[in-house]
């Protein structure tokens, strides 16, 4: 496809900034990335991915729309030795209403480092004739047009020594991925726009993550493990996650202000105090790869962007910059890919013009596409008691309650356990968990069974269903 665009610039080498890039290097002549961290030559950990030793999954709503932007990258990721699990059978969950029904449903997940597979795309993205990545690069501010009602570019600073001071980059387009760190709210305030509300949801949730050689004396037929906490009753819960090297990532995570220690004794108790034995009885005797790292920087934020009535042109933000996730439910590079998806459709119906009203057009399409992984993982957070952050009304609580069935359904029907993996992989819309069958079986659920108690202990997952 010919560009039809001249410049656009994209701040920040993140996962949502790569793909954006991806998706522009399409549409314009000249893509430039601009990324703060300097990059190694090799997979590495980087200070603008501070979570980055913990655990990254990607969905498989992520798979399919990052296999249309790089063909062949999920098998390519695999060849370097990421995982590509079934979640149906290769990773017993524990839900909070016991264990998830085990069936192969072709619904998979792809598991490994984060450096690795940021190495990977990286380097997709660096192929691009289009394409010119930026490292060691700061983006210091926006340049504005003349009358005020547009972007025209961006300040920058180099970070390598001798780079000299401030300079001025000129753009057609700039796009804002810059992540949690993100300056372009206070960009826009003084510039005479109106910044956004923001909404926080916080169940201060601390994580703490630790790499394992995998243990040949323990054998099992899974390759990962899920166990969720129950809160307000079980604040706790971990994961086993296959990385590369045959190695386990283990991570611990503890919710309202039951924070997992970095500690080598007490990361082992807290272990010990899981609702299985099972994560326990396989580290107890595992040799350690690395430290404990830990994590607590997990709250929801939510920038409503989509709701400004004023906006410049020729500037679109996206990915963390927008709305951060609680990363423990995995979703943060699904919902970056997905963001991409949605640049994508806007460049493809709109063209590269992108005036006031574009922008405007693409924050609201954004919006409506983060509202289900927002659902989600605020929607899990909710059930800590001492949660801040709005809480739901009657109809909100109604439906969790309704949800929590459904869960409670998804330990004895694989119909039932497919549609909530449909739905925690965003295939399909949380509103799908109301359809008419599933709506009959909670129901009668309801009037025929007992509650499950959700802190009693519970040993191995049930053998596979052959449906």
């Amino acid at each position: 496809m010919p560009p039809t665009g001249q410049h656009a610039v994209v701040i920040g080498g993140s996962m949502a900034g790569m793909l954006a890039a991806r998706v522009l290097s399409d549409h314009f002549a000249r893509v430039t990335l601009l990324e703060r961290d300097v990059y190694a030559e090799t997979p590495g950990p980087r200070r603008g991915l501070p979570q980055s030793r913990h655990l990254h999954i990607l969905l498989m709503r992520g798979q399919l729309t990052v296999e249309h932007f790089f063909p062949g990258l999920v098998a390519e990721l695999e060849k370097a030795g990421m995982h590509r699990v079934d979640h149906g059978c290769d990773i017993p969950w524990l839900t909070p209403a016991g264990w998830g029904v085990p069936f192969r449903s072709g619904i998979t997940m792809v598991i490994g480092t984060r450096d690795l597979l940021d190495w990977i795309v990286r380097r997709r993205v660096k192929a691009l004739d289009r394409v010119r990545v930026l490292d060691g690069m700061d983006a210091t501010g926006l340049l504005v047009t003349s009358d005020g009602s547009g972007i025209r570019g961006v300040k920058v600073h180099s970070r390598h020594p001798g780079g000299g001071g401030e300079e001025e980059m000129a753009a057609d387009l700039v796009v804002d991925a810059a992540g949690r760190g993100s300056h372009v709210r206070q960009w826009l305030g003084a510039l005479g726009y109106p910044m956004p509300a923001a909404t926080v949801i916080n169940a201060h949730l601390g994580y703490a993550s630790r790499l394992y050689r995998r243990p040949t004396h323990f054998s099992v037929d899974w390759h990962g493990l899920m166990i969720q906490g129950h809160p307000p009753e079980h604040k706790r819960g971990g994961v086993i996650s296959p990385m590369e090297g045959d190695r386990w990532l283990v991570t611990l995570a503890g919710g309202g202000g039951d924070y997992a220690p970095t500690e080598e004794a007490a990361y082992l108790e807290f272990a010990r105090s899981l609702r299985t034995p099972l994560l326990y009885e396989a580290i107890r005797d595992a040799e350690p790869l690395s430290p404990i790292y830990g994590y607590r920087g997990t709250e929801n934020r939510r920038h409503h962007y989509a709701e400004l009535r004023r906006w410049p042109a020729h500037l679109v933000v996206l990915g963390d910059a927008v709305c951060a996730f609680n990363p423990v439910y995995g979703q943060g590079m699904t919902a970056a890919a997905l963001a991409a998806q949605t640049l994508h459709r806007c460049l493809r119906r709109e063209g590269v013009s992108f005036p006031s009203e574009q922008c405007r057009r693409f924050q609201r399409e954004l919006g409506r596409e983060i509202d289900a992984p927002w659902l989600l993982s605020t929607g899990s957070d909710c059930h800590y008691p001492d949660m801040e952050g709005p809480r739901p009304g009657l109809a909100g609580r109604l439906a969790h309650l309704y949800v929590d069935r459904v869960v409670e359904l998804s330990t004895r029907s694989p119909q039932v356990r497919r549609r909530l993996l449909e739905v925690f992989h965003l295939l399909r819309r949380p509103s799908s968990l109301f359809a008419p069958p599933i709506v009959a079986r909670v129901f009668w659920r309801l009037a025929t069974g007992p509650k499950t108690v959700g802190d009693r202990r519970y040993e191995g997952p049930p053998p596979i269903s052959p449906v």
